[in-house]
């Protein structure tokens, strides 16, 4: 925290448009590596056509984007209308100022860490920026004058307190063990001698935090808010040109926001792996941990990418289920441990970050298996035939009355009754 705020203006604008560079042309080539993945996923080709291997195909995409007709409903509320998206944009790019890149570097002749700046709080500060963002979808889908919009914006304003509870919770039991809510400390805190990444230490934490950042971006399988099936777009239904960009470029972002965050907190951050460190002493010195760093962070979108390609939608009331009475109770029961764990450090005797390890690994085997297997059915109804309309099926029942104006009615085949003449008749 003592090498922050020594920056002279210039050097901190210099930084800032740096990140901001950094995250546009990470965003395209995202998209690229998306479109390559799940392409070789279908047995498809993907991009290739402009640029080496389709680099460019990302950015032809994007000026096409600015080139298409702009349209603004007439029952919009134009001011709302424009402002959302901007609102949705604008704080995915704010989060990246707290996350370390690196150590200490020069740049320009001065010695600066590779990060903008550090709070004592600053992974509440990216919990909070990113809560901000969830205000643009809410007024996009609300101002665009569509049903379908609004739905949409009502379901991503559900699911984002409803995963952010269970993130934020995530991250309690990082701040107990590491002590500190500051993220270059948490970095230094996985990285001292004798300790281990989080992710292996607060194994549940991790898990719960991976599950919950798929659910705060909105991809699938919980893009609920964009489900095509039932909502045409959702939020950004009546958005078109270079404003539906800017939905399309904050969605990314914040893919890579929560990927540089998980790793920060739970992967060592900018630190080079074990096998690497041991090898090469110098990996983490100069600009060589932005290597590692962004690998970690790639190796992330990469799990986004794969979940995509491989996994069905959820129902929403699963998508509800999930989050508040599987990942909330969890998480809490993980909390408590930690705490019980911690208060015990003093006392010596066994390391207490095997037992940490050992609760983590059980705690995550529990969770695996509580969604295996089928529900057996109950021994009262085994036997009973099943209703065609369990689970509420709309379709109604056929009459039962007199003949209704409009009702199907069932085919009747009648028997005629025939007689075959014999030789005499004839």
């Amino acid at each position: 925290m003592a090498a922050f705020g020594k920056d002279p203006v210039w050097l901190v604008i210099v930084k800032a448009v740096l990140i901001f560079v950094v995250l546009v042309l990470l965003t395209l080539f995202n998209i690229w590596l998306e479109r390559r993945v799940v392409g070789r996923m279908q047995h498809r080709i993907g991009p290739n056509v402009h640029g080496p291997f389709g680099l460019l195909q990302s950015l032809a995409d994007g000026v096409k984007l600015a080139l298409k007709e702009d349209l603004i409903p007439k029952a919009a509320d134009k001011t709302v209308y424009l402002v959302a998206p901007v609102i949705a944009v604008v704080p995915s790019f704010v989060t990246f100022a707290v996350i370390p890149f690196g150590p200490e570097v020069t740049m320009f002749g001065h010695r600066t860490p590779l990060q903008l700046t550090d709070t004592p709080v600053a992974v509440l500060f990216v919990m909070a920026i990113a809560s901000i963002g969830i205000y643009g979808i809410v007024l996009a889908g609300w101002s665009s004058g569509s049903t379908y919009s609004l739905l949409g914006g009502l379901r991503s304003s559900a699911q984002m307190i409803s995963y952010e509870v269970a993130m934020g919770l995530a991250f309690v039991a990082v701040f107990l063990y590491a002590g500190s809510m500051s993220t270059s400390e948490i970095v230094a805190a996985q990285n001292e001698k004798g300790s281990f990444w989080f992710a292996l230490i607060l194994a549940p934490s991790f898990i719960i935090y991976c599950i919950a950042m798929v659910g705060e971006t909105n991809r699938a399988p919980f893009d609920l808010p964009e489900a095509e099936g039932e909502l045409v777009g959702g939020f950004h239904t009546e958005y078109s040109s270079l404003k539906f960009a800017l939905f399309f470029l904050a969605e990314y972002i914040n893919m890579a926001t929560v990927s540089a965050v998980a790793t920060t907190l739970f992967l060592g951050g900018w630190h080079a792996p074990w096998p690497i460190i041991n090898v090469w002493p110098g990996a983490d010195i100069g600009y060589w941990p932005l290597l590692w760093f962004f690998g970690k962070v790639l190796c992330f979108i990469f799990v986004f990418i794969w979940l995509r390609g491989t996994l069905p939608r959820l129902r929403y009331d699963q998508f509800m289920h999930f989050g508040w009475k599987r990942l909330i109770p969890i998480s809490l029961l993980w909390i408590v441990a930690v705490a019980t764990i911690q208060s015990l450090k003093d006392d010596g005797g066994i390391s207490l970050k095997w037992v940490l390890i050992a609760l983590g690994v059980l705690a995550a085997i529990f969770l695996a298996l509580s969604f295996v297997g089928e529900r057996e059915p109950d021994e009262d109804t085994a036997d009973e035939p099943e209703d065609a309309f369990a689970g509420g099926f709309p379709v109604p029942p056929m009459p039962t009355g007199g003949p209704v104006r409009g009702a199907a009615r069932p085919l009747v085949f009648e028997t005629v009754p025939t007689h075959v003449a014999t030789a005499e008749e004839v």
